[in-house]
């Protein structure tokens, strides 16, 4: 039972805020990918992201593009399991979601550098928690308890509540070279700096029919601090019988012992009545206070099962992926990129402020990698005024160490990952005028995960989104990119079995909602 109480907060063990790509990729990193998800074969400044072979395409000279997203999603987590709260809501924002590109072109070479959060980039707040922070409260079913020991007690409450963070900066740097007028190729290097940070607390509280309860009876209290009061008073009860012991009384009643002028009668009820249902009048004073002793004991338990949880734990790390690329100029209107980032292995080292039930003790390490990922993409231009594309990003997520626990433990990516994600994207672009372009995509992933790592805190969902928006060339040297972007995800269901008479089946339902608006300048020296 201590176990499941004090572990509610055993969720937060993965980073809690990731956009558009992968479980724990980004890959919207651009205001132009948010009007028109599909980039990957792209000439251009985003390139150094999307597509750095390409970049020798440009024309000669030195480009910068700085954007910022504003992104927000609700999650809702709603459970079946027996408690006060059944529907769970978090926030995530992230107001600031900027991505900085810098790109020098001279004739066969180009020398490319970008920032942007490669992972995570946004805070989750649950004001009221979630279901595995009340679950093992109402599991324990602490007004059952009491009401059984003689303390009437008809409800409990949770003040629960989790604020997450998660991100992982990118710093990459490229260099593109052009093989001839049709192959190029490229050569680069992603240094990542992680950081995550969990706050969380819980306080439970009770509203037990007892004249000892400190804000009055049936009102609700503290419920360490009411078990804490019974506690003293067990053993100020037990205490004040050692005099009697010590006298030869241990093994008189206390009726005998009133007979015997070593109690009063009031004090005799007092001790029968502070025992409840639980006394019996055949005891000795030896018997009472024995009794009054292991009440004292197990009221100062149920204290620590209940006491005040908090938890402000950071995480930091680092790691390295290179990434080559290849873009094949088919022809003017065609061109088609390949590229491939590896794994960047990330060991996360806990510096924890507070932690009192023991998930993140300072210095401790775990695994946090990003996958490998291969992109694919094309463009094609059917007319001069339309341009049509197309991509594909495959995580080698099997492979990666994400630190997923499960009961506690960490286990491996391949055992609670079946098929490795993956996500597909079509775009359009129209030029309205010389100055003005529209353009629309869409964006669908598959997640590959399996029931074992879908949890409340942590689940991967398929989703479908919808970018639009354009650009507007201010003049041949300025461009301002709009664009908005709406992703709707597919709940997923998890059915839980019974465990025992306090832990019946029950199931989960996870789902989010997600939209961004984002604005973005590219400026050519």
């Amino acid at each position: 039972m201590k176990r499941k109480v004090v572990g509610v907060l055993i969720t937060l063990c993965m980073p809690v805020v990731m956009f558009a790509g992968g479980i724990v990729t980004n890959t919207n990193q651009s205001a132009s990918f948010i009007r028109m998800p599909s980039l990957d074969a792209i000439i251009g400044v985003e390139g150094v992201y999307y597509n750095p072979a390409g970049l020798v395409k440009l024309n000669n000279g030195l480009y910068i593009s700085l954007n910022n997203q504003y992104v927000t999603q609700k999650r809702t987590i709603e459970s079946t399991f027996p408690m006060n709260q059944q529907k769970f809501e978090g926030d995530v924002l992230a107001p600031l979601f900027p991505t900085f590109y810098a790109v020098y072109k001279k004739d066969k070479l180009a020398y490319s550098f970008g920032v942007n959060p490669i992972g995570g980039g946004g805070s989750a707040n649950f004001t009221k928690g979630l279901p595995s922070f009340e679950q093992p409260v109402a599991a324990f079913n602490i007004p059952l308890l009491l009401t059984a020991s003689g303390i009437p007690t008809s409800n409990y409450g949770l003040e629960a509540s989790l604020d997450g963070s998660s991100l992982n900066w990118g710093f990459q740097a490229n260099v593109s070279y052009a093989i001839n007028d049709m192959i190029s190729v490229s050569l680069g290097l992603r240094y990542i700096v992680a950081n995550n940070s969990y706050k969380g607390g819980l306080k439970i509280s009770i509203n037990p029919m007892h004249p000892l309860n400190p804000n009055g009876a049936g009102n609700m209290v503290s419920a360490p601090l009411f078990f804490n009061t019974l506690s003293t008073a067990a053993t100020g009860a037990a205490n004040s019988m050692q005099p009697i012991l010590d006298g030869g009384g241990g093994n008189y009643t206390l009726d005998q012992l009133v007979g015997a002028n070593m109690l009063t009668q009031e004090e005799a009820d007092q001790l029968s009545a502070g025992l409840g249902a639980a006394y019996d009048p055949a005891w000795t004073a030896a018997q009472v206070q024995g009794a009054y002793q292991t009440n004292a004991a197990t009221m100062s338990s149920y204290a620590s099962l209940t006491a005040d949880k908090e938890l402000d734990a950071k995480q930091s790390g680092t790691g390295i992926s290179p990434i080559v690329g290849v873009n094949l100029k088919l022809s003017d209107n065609f061109n088609v990129a390949l590229k491939y980032e590896h794994k960047a292995e990330i060991t996360m080292t806990n510096a924890t402020v507070i932690d009192n039930v023991g998930l993140y003790p300072d210095g401790d390490e775990s695994p946090n990698d990003m996958p490998s990922l291969l992109s694919a993409g094309l463009t094609f231009k059917p007319i001069d005024k339309l341009a049509l594309s197309g991509g594909f990003h495959y995580y080698f997520d099997k492979s990666a160490n994400y630190g997923k626990k499960i009961g506690g433990a960490f286990v491996e990516n391949s055992e609670v990952i079946d098929n490795n994600y993956w996500e597909a994207s079509i775009g359009l672009e129209y030029m309205i005028t010389d100055k003005i372009f529209a353009s629309a995509g869409y964006l669908l992933t598959q997640t590959g995960v399996n029931s074992k790592f879908q949890s409340d805190m942590s689940h991967s969902l398929n989703t479908n989104s919808i970018g639009l928006g354009g650009k507007y060339l201010v003049n041949e040297n300025l461009g301002i990119n709009l664009g908005f972007m709406s992703t709707v995800y597919k709940s997923f269901t998890k059915d839980f079995e019974a465990t025992g008479p306090s832990t019946p089946a029950y199931s989960e339902t996870y789902n989010r909602s997600n939209m961004v608006i984002a604005v973005g300048v590219d400026y050519k020296f």
